[in-house]
């Protein structure tokens, strides 16, 4: 499978005979170069969205709409993103599986909020945040979405043993590296960690260091913008 890191929390991972996108956040993304947009997006098959917030979801569906593939997320902002955007998406929801191809993707919990903003300021209720397990060919990545450490991670780790974890770990929003660590350490066997969701602005974590630290004997990525990974 091949991975590449979009900024921020936005993944392209291809793997089977899916290109998926992740919270592609490709339009004033300040760590994405945007003259690389359709380099990032091409040939998706589909987008998947974690939650309603803006650096996760406001390019999702102008990029569905262009390519002609669906938004996979949960069932609420699925309704929405169809009735105010006209696009075509599939929701569902928490302990629920889409088969995409031949790509199997279970959303899980996490802990955060997720709104976005009506045309007058006000909110608009998405539904649930969430993280997404994504399985092909007996390898299973852990998507975590925006979340701070949680005991149903062991759960996950029981159910699905994903052995790449992509994990949210800049803080202020999120967890941070320190607890990233440990939700790592204390719940799942990862061969493989890549920090997402840091750096893009100031007060974010600006280095992987503690996660590394925190993590011996795992192989931690800290990725680079549009750097394809080989896992």
């Amino acid at each position: 499978m091949k991975l590449t890191f979009l900024g921020h929390a936005g993944f392209r991972i291809e793997i089977g005979d899916q290109i998926l996108l992740v919270d592609p956040w490709v339009t004033g993304n300040p760590v994405f170069p945007e003259a690389r947009r359709d380099e990032a997006i091409a040939g998706a098959t589909a987008v998947l969205v974690t939650h309603g917030h803006f650096d996760h979801v406001n390019d999702a569906p102008a990029i569905a709409k262009e390519l002609g593939i669906p938004v996979v997320t949960i069932f609420d902002l699925a309704g929405w993103l169809e009735k105010r955007d006209g696009v075509e998406t599939m929701g569902f929801n928490k302990g629920g599986t889409v088969t995409l191809g031949d790509v199997a993707v279970t959303m899980v919990n996490a802990t955060h909020s997720s709104a976005l903003s009506d045309d007058d300021g006000r909110p608009v209720y998405t539904g649930t945040e969430a993280g997404f397990m994504i399985a092909h060919g007996g390898r299973t990545i852990y998507v975590s979405g925006d979340t701070d450490v949680m005991a149903d991670m062991k759960v996950f780790n029981d159910l699905h043993a994903p052995e790449i974890g992509i994990l949210c770990a800049g803080g202020h929003f999120t967890m941070d590296m320190a607890r990233a660590a440990y939700a790592a350490k204390t719940f799942f066997d990862f061969k493989t960690v890549i920090p997402c969701h840091y750096k893009t602005f100031p007060f974010l974590e600006q280095s992987a260091e503690k996660l590394i630290a925190g993590l011996p004997g795992v192989n931690v990525v800290e990725p680079e913008v549009m750097q394809p990974m080989e896992l």
